[in-house]
């Protein structure tokens, strides 16, 4: 029972490192903007995304790599159609939205380079084998496996044999689920893996995103956490680091008012920049279990309550509850000491606002 957790937590508190970039819970969180389809098929637009992404100080710009026929066939029927009035792209077809919301193969380097020149760092999720392909010839660091994909472990063994870091999104996943993808990945020959908490609702709720499976994730499968976030605002997400979580993954806009197939859900430049900030803050602030002053309150002790004189009294006068209180500043004695001093005489004159020491006491 004393063994077991400790080797899982040599096993997790392992850095991973992308591009230069170190991912672990003694790193800052590693903030990545998903584009998605909010280029709106503008290659001009995609390239602004970038460069609003790389201002707000996120680390990571994610795409990804499909066409419609490496998704579904084209087909607007039955399952292949949206009808669930409820859903964001109610009255279309799988085949649709994903010809609207696709990156273009060409538009990818030009991304990729424009990213690389700002200093955020460019990767995508493939969706079958030839996008796997296609990404190792522009030479990307690391993948990102959708909720969607999670159990398809060909292609999870595919992406973890190019021995590149791989983030996995969990979003419906069960434990056995997830168990096998783990398998299949590691067998593969993935040695960094993430493990994203994912809620595949567009927009989620706070209420079903359950953020407590984060530490969960980490322990039963000795990897590294964070959270795929659909919600909106930063309070989930910054909720997710102060448990642990070291990576968020937020859809990513110019404005929501520009519309487009994922704009309902995703963050704008200013409230990322916001995320970016917050998360290192409460990242910040979790520290370690500490109890005491730290070095900086240290300076405040003077400021606690503390025994003193209130009165002017001489030599041979009796303390009592009119010429000593408890007051602050704390250069008196402890507060816990008052029953005991009143009724005792003092042994020299006292000004009033001297704080009481045990050598004035008779």
């Amino acid at each position: 029972m004393c063994v077991r957790p400790l080797v899982l937590e040599i096993k997790y508190m392992k850095t991973i490192k992308i591009n230069g970039r170190h991912i672990g819970p003694n790193q800052q969180p590693f903030v990545i903007a998903e584009m998605s389809g909010n280029h709106n098929q503008s290659l001009e637009r995609a390239l602004e995304i970038v460069e609003a992404a790389a201002k707000t100080g996120a680390h990571a710009l994610k795409i990804q790599t499909y066409t419609p026929d490496t998704m579904t066939i084209d087909l607007d029927e039955r399952e292949f159609h949206i009808s669930d009035s409820k859903n964001l792209w109610a009255g279309t077809s799988l085949y649709k939205l994903y010809g609207e919301a696709c990156t273009p193969w060409e538009w990818h380097k030009p991304i990729f380079d424009r990213a690389r020149v700002l200093g955020i760092i460019p990767f995508s999720t493939p969706f079958d084998n030839t996008a796997v392909d296609f990404l190792e010839t522009l030479d990307v660091p690391c993948y990102k496996i959708a909720s969607f994909e999670n159990t398809d472990l060909p292609l999870i063994r595919r992406v973890a044999a190019t021995g590149k870091p791989l983030i996995i999104s969990t979003g419906m996943a069960t434990v056995a689920e997830l168990d096998d993808t783990v398998r299949a990945a590691r067998e593969a020959g993935c040695k960094d893996l993430i493990l994203l908490k994912c809620t595949s609702t567009y927009p989620a709720t706070a209420e079903n995103t359950n953020i407590l499976t984060i530490p969960h994730l980490r322990e039963l499968f000795g990897c590294e956490v964070g959270l795929s976030d659909h919600t909106m605002g930063v309070g989930v997400s910054i909720a997710s680091v102060a448990i642990g979580a070291s990576v968020i993954e937020k859809h990513f806009t110019l404005s929501r008012a520009d519309g487009g197939v994922d704009s309902a859900f995703s963050m704008e430049p200013a409230e990322m920049a916001q995320l970016v900030l917050e998360s290192d803050r409460a990242w910040q602030a979790k520290g370690h279990v500490a109890y005491g002053p730290t070095e900086v309150e240290k300076k405040s002790l003077q400021y606690r309550r503390s025994l003193y004189v209130v009165q002017d009294i001489k030599a041979g006068d009796v303390l009592t509850k009119e010429n000593l209180r408890a007051i602050r500043p704390g250069l008196g004695l402890p507060t816990k000491y008052l029953e005991k001093v009143l009724g005792r005489a003092v042994n020299k004159n006292l000004k009033r606002g001297t704080a009481l020491g045990w050598e004035m006491l008779g």
